[in-house]
């Protein structure tokens, strides 16, 4: 009787469109295993009775199965009522699990209600670890756009979306010995698991990014039968919808396609506007790849990366060159032989046709390049490299691959609202801060620069955004100047591109009440590598690291705890363009990358900064942190407040080798305060500067972040030392 039943409802559900894919044959399946499943509605027990080899043990928490129709159409199934936090049923489900059977635990205990992964309980661990049985990973996906689930309101609903059930092969599940508190470790280690489920089930690593915003555009764009919501907003405050954005990205798709060759690199000048995400996608459409000039690092920089990517029409704005004074800019690129288009001369060349032609395409959703894969998708330049930038080649399953890896640790949907002044030309701006909302269905706002600290905190507060991203150099200035109840709809906030400060983090929460979480990436690596999120988060940790991720810590002469981090995954570049070989693909050795951080991980995956390798100095064969004399600067004059800066570089000795130089706007700094604030605190001797030189101002890039190398070079240049004996 319950193989015609499970035969029944396999029956119904391929008509309602629902496929499972099983990694592992029924034959060779362990005679006992504890499946753990996401749940994200009613229906997900019943599929699994109807897909799921064998005669496992559900095991259900009350809500669902006090459902008549659940009950109706599950009773000839072995159903155990299951309160994942009751002893007694934990060890009554850990006994049957040891007498031989599987049995099937949802991780979560109830629906969620965002669509992705809640509180894990330990239950499911505790079963696997106690019974000595392999966790087989389950993840259902598309139940959540239906009408039997919890997200209405977060997700677009629809009669029959497709749903999709993976079955992963099994996992052998053991606590390791040295936790401390082995309890304590279990959901997180069943977390982990379905963290990678979710990962694996929505990453298409052959899909090209504008067949992706039109995936994304196919289930969000639409509300209702005339409605469209709008999910993209600029300073013009002209909303559009996925509509408007796909139509003028074919418009000026086409455009360029006439008048470049497939594969050739176009550069883009544009701040942050809806302008620039349409000549983004539209480039990107058609094959062409998008290279991101950051417009912050002068004239002579902007030509050295034109021509380190072998750029031939540049792609700016009159009104942005107007604004930001940037004429000499587009002298210079001119001068240098580059074609200088601005979009408002477009409005000429583009007729009535090339509009109703887009119209149409998008009606078809025809996509004209589907696969993106290892191709190239955008180009970007390293922000802290020595002499000219290097060009950085990301591919459109790098991009894809991050943007996927973080929506598996922290979900966004239609109800969030992601204010984003991070600039473009920065990956965290581009990928992070504009695609992966526009790509996950959440709502955007694009703000042109994250200077303008009131006017940001007055738009976050009218828009009522719910998530940000920024550096710790941004997050201070806001928390100082925004009223308590500016960011009082913020749901989370991420800080990167620098460590976020323990005064920032303690500012943020004790006067606006909200947890700033931090992560850790670099332009290669598209750019996210770790991060802290809701449920796992340590102070003082840049997190975890992100899913598919492969890590090697490799010894750093002269340390003694940690090592380099180095990495390989999906999210890695291809390779770079250096300046001085224009236009040839340099791809790194094996797919590892690295990233030149000391870091510690400890018995739970929580990854720890404890230096730059490039933020040593070696005095008299000794290595010394700059980054630990910088901190005992900040202590020793913290009386004098926040608002003075402090650089610390190191210079070429002729004796010791090199000697650090503090470079401050702090007159009152002197080496006697510093020598006694070193004493007094049983410091080594080698942190003092030996040489203190006063700006009014130091140096820092666009993302807010400490420009070092900038720092240096002027140091040099005042101490009238050259760049060759540095090296």
């Amino acid at each position: 009787m319950r193989n015609f039943v499970r035969f029944c409802l396999r029956t119904v559900f391929r008509f309602l469109k629902v496929r499972c894919n099983i990694a592992v044959n029924e034959n060779t399946l362990p005679q006992k295993a504890v499946y753990v499943s996401n749940h994200v509605s009613y229906l997900d027990p019943i599929i699994l009775f109807a897909y799921l080899p064998g005669n496992p043990i559900f095991a259900l928490n009350g809500h669902l199965y006090r459902r008549k129709w659940i009950r109706f159409l599950m009773r000839t199934a072995d159903v155990m009522l299951f309160n994942p936090i009751e002893p007694g049923d934990i060890k009554e489900l850990i006994a049957k699990v040891d007498s031989g059977r599987r049995c099937v635990i949802f991780a979560e205990g109830r629906i969620t209600e965002s669509g992705g992964l809640m509180k894990i309980y330990e239950a499911p661990g505790l079963v696997a670890d106690k019974s000595k049985a392999p966790i087989i990973p389950v993840w259902i996906n598309g139940p959540q756009y239906g009408y039997f689930s919890k997200t209405k309101g977060k997700l677009p609903h629809r009669p029959l979306p497709k749903i999709r059930v993976k079955v992963k092969a099994p996992v052998n599940f053991k606590l390791k010995d040295e936790l401390r508190r082995q309890r304590d470790h279990i959901s997180n280690e069943v977390y982990v698991l379905m963290r990678e489920m979710s990962f694996e089930a929505s990453y298409n690593d052959n899909i090209s990014l504008f067949a992706q915003l039109m995936k994304t555009a196919k289930v969000h764009s639409k509300k209702g039968i005339f409605r469209r919501p709008t999910f993209v907003e600029d300073i013009q405050r002209v909303p559009n919808s996925y509509k408007d954005i796909i139509i003028k990205s074919y418009v000026l798709g086409k455009y360029f396609k006439k008048r470049t060759l497939p594969g050739e690199h176009v550069a883009l000048l544009l701040p942050n506007s809806i302008a620039a995400v349409c000549t983004f996608f539209g480039l990107s459409a058609y094959e062409r790849v998008p290279v991101m000039l950051n417009f912050s690092v002068g004239a002579a920089n902007m030509v050295s990366m034109c021509k380190t990517a072998v750029v031939k029409k540049v792609i700016t704005s009159r009104l942005f060159i107007k604004n930001a004074k940037m004429e000499n800019v587009t002298e210079a690129l001119e001068k240098a032989g580059f074609q200088v288009v601005y979009l408002e001369d477009l409005r000429k060349e583009i007729g009535l046709w090339d509009k109703i032609n887009a119209y149409l395409r998008y009606k078809i959703k025809r996509v004209p390049h589907k696969k993106g894969g290892n191709k190239k998708a955008v180009i970007l330049f390293t922000s802290g490299s020595e002499g000219a930038p290097k060009a950085v080649v990301l591919t459109h399953a790098n991009i894809l691959s991050n943007i996927k890896q973080m929506s598996s640790i922290e979900t966004i949907n239609i109800s969030d609202t992601l204010f984003n002044a991070l600039p473009m030309f920065h990956s965290f701006g581009l990928t992070v801060g504009t695609l992966f909302p526009l790509l996950e269905g959440a709502k955007l706002f694009l703000y042109p620069s994250p200077l303008h600290y009131r006017v940001v905190a007055e738009i976050v507060y009218e828009i009522g955004a719910t998530i940000m991203f920024g550096t710790d150099t941004f997050f201070r200035g806001y928390g100082k100047i925004a009223h308590p109840f500016d960011f009082h709809n913020i749901r989370f906030m991420f800080g990167g591109a620098e460590a976020v400060k323990p005064d920032t983090r303690n500012m943020w929460m004790e006067r606006l009440g909200i947890r700033v979480l931090e992560g850790y990436g670099s332009t290669e690596c598209s750019p996210v590598i770790s991060a802290n999120n809701r449920i796992f988060n340590r102070f003082g940790s840049i997190g975890k690291l992100l899913p598919k991720i492969e890590y090697k810590i490799e010894k750093v002469d002269g340390i003694e705890k940690g090592g380099e981090l180095v990495i390989r995954g999906p999210n890695i570049m291809s390779g770079y363009i250096m300046p001085d070989n224009p236009g040839v693909l340099v791809p790194l050795k094996d797919g590892w990358y690295h990233t030149g951080d000391v870091v510690e991980i400890d018995e739970i995956g929580f990854v720890y900064i404890k230096d730059r390798i490039k933020r040593f100095a070696k005095i008299g064969g000794e290595m010394v942190s700059l980054n630990a004399v910088d901190e005992m600067v900040r202590r020793a004059y913290e009386k004098d407040g926040e608002e003075y800066s402090y650089g610390i570089v190191a210079v070429p000795h002729e004796s010791k080798g090199e000697q650090i130089v503090l470079v401050t706007n702090n007159r009152k700094v002197t080496q006697e305060c510093l020598h006694s604030y070193i004493k007094a605190n049983a410091m080594s001797e080698l942190y003092l500067p030996r040489v203190i030189l006063f700006r009014d101002r130091l140096p820092v890039f666009a993302t807010g972040k400490a420009d070092n190398v900038t720092l240096k070079k002027d140091v040099m240049e005042e101490l009238g030392l050259t760049m060759a004996k540095a090296c």
